[in-house]
């Protein structure tokens, strides 16, 4: 399986991952070409060699005219679909502008349509998302994997005054995401980089097993005192049909609580962040029927997770594992139908195949619109899902 994997010795930003692709051997030229099919008017895609610290990079320039200070979210959408690049690449990239658009949104208390966004306003970061995603595209990659990501320190200038690094936007976007403090005054990772990595990883951690074709550097605009790189591996890995975490798995048996306190457990640790909370009929002790309380959360989470379990049930202990799990691989992708817009799920099968699970509160919200069947939405979202996701070769990248 032809992977990827984002060393992000530096953070990440869009101009960097184009770099790192092109140096690994996408094709300028061939990027150049694709580009083109945009709405967009008088702009360059400049590519030279630097040195970062002793290390030579490809450092990509987006060239551009006067941008705008922000534009709206459906409005950058617009120039995405009027485009006439792959629709499955168009779907991507609407997806990357969305993560970006919804944590916006969310710091500015605003519905997501209505927001305007400063970071990626300009042509040159609508250039740097689909051009990141055309070239893994076009390199085939089948897996993508990425080292946690390293936040900086110090202020950077963004349009409402001095921002503190790491910027809200990017926090917000990386949250679920494993990231390390860098003693470094610099903004390391961009909401782009941020957004484009989060979309495209299905797995943070070390280098994965491969035999290794080609090696990338993109470099930043920055000289630090680090090297100002962000570097990508790729070559032939293992088929691995799971990705493998480990989590904690919390347990305790709760006989003489009602109903409503139960309820009210369950909403508290899904809130505090638990990965699933199930409550299971049990007969225990002294013939007293019960309920068994199961919580999987992530392992740095474990301690929250018991505090809350002591503190709001009756319970006088907590039985507790570390547990390993085996995920299918999975991505969303933003689709139309003849309904309106909704996300699907895709989970990738052994063997190549996908399943695809349309979100289920999208899918209500149009039938009823509509005045159709649930199953009639589910049924357009999931073909929908499907040519878009796998594209013209029957796969995704």
């Amino acid at each position: 399986m032809k992977t990827l994997y984002f060393d992000c010795i530096a953070g990440a930003s869009g101009d960097m991952i184009l770099g790192a692709l092109i140096d690994a051997g996408l094709d300028a030229d061939w990027l150049r070409a694709e580009l083109a099919k945009l709405p967009i008017t008088g702009w360059k895609l400049e590519t030279k060699r630097v040195d970062k610290n002793g290390f030579t990079a490809t450092k990509v320039d987006v060239l551009v005219g006067p941008q705008p200070h922000a534009r709206p979210l459906p409005e950058i959408e617009r120039v995405i679909r009027d485009s006439g690049i792959a629709p499955h690449i168009k779907t991507q990239a609407i997806e990357v502008v969305r993560i970006i658009g919804a944590e916006e949104a969310r710091i500015h208390g605003m519905p997501i349509e209505e927001v305007h966004l400063h970071e990626v306003s300009g042509e040159d970061a609508i250039i740097d998302i689909v051009g990141s995603l055309l070239g893994v595209d076009h390199l085939g990659i089948q897996r993508i994997h990425s080292s946690p990501l390293p936040l900086g320190r110090g202020f950077i200038a963004g349009a409402h005054g001095q921002i503190p690094l790491p910027a809200p936007a990017t926090v917000g976007i990386l949250k679920g995401l494993p990231v390390v403090g860098s003693s470094v005054d610099a903004e390391l990772v961009t909401p782009t980089g941020a957004a484009l990595i989060k979309f495209l990883s299905t797995r943070f951690g070390p280098l994965p097993a491969m035999r290794l074709d080609a090696v990338g550097y993109g470099a930043g605009t920055w000289d630090l005192v680090i090297p100002n790189l962000l570097r990508v591996f790729i070559g032939e890995g293992e088929v691995n049909d799971f990705n493998i975490d480990t989590v904690a798995v919390l347990e305790t048996n709760i006989d003489n609580q009602s109903a409503e306190q139960n309820g009210h457990i369950m909403d508290r640790l899904l809130e505090a962040g638990a990965l699933d909370v199930t409550l299971t009929p049990t007969q225990m002790k002294k013939n007293r029927p019960g309920v068994t309380l199961s919580v999987i959360t992530k392992s740095e989470d474990q301690a929250a997770m018991r505090n809350i379990i002591l503190t709001e049930t009756s319970s006088l202990g907590v039985r507790e594992q570390q547990m390993q799990r085996s995920i299918l691989p999975r991505d969303s992708v933003r689709v139309n139908t003849q309904f309106g817009e909704t996300v699907v799920k895709v989970s990738h099968l052994p063997g190549g195949a996908h399943k695809y699970a349309p979100e289920f509160e999208d899918c209500r919200a149009l039938a009823h619109k509509a005045d159709v069947p649930l199953r009639e939405v589910y049924v357009a979202a999931e073909a929908a899902a499907r040519a878009a996701h796998e594209g013209p070769r029957g796969h995704k990248h």
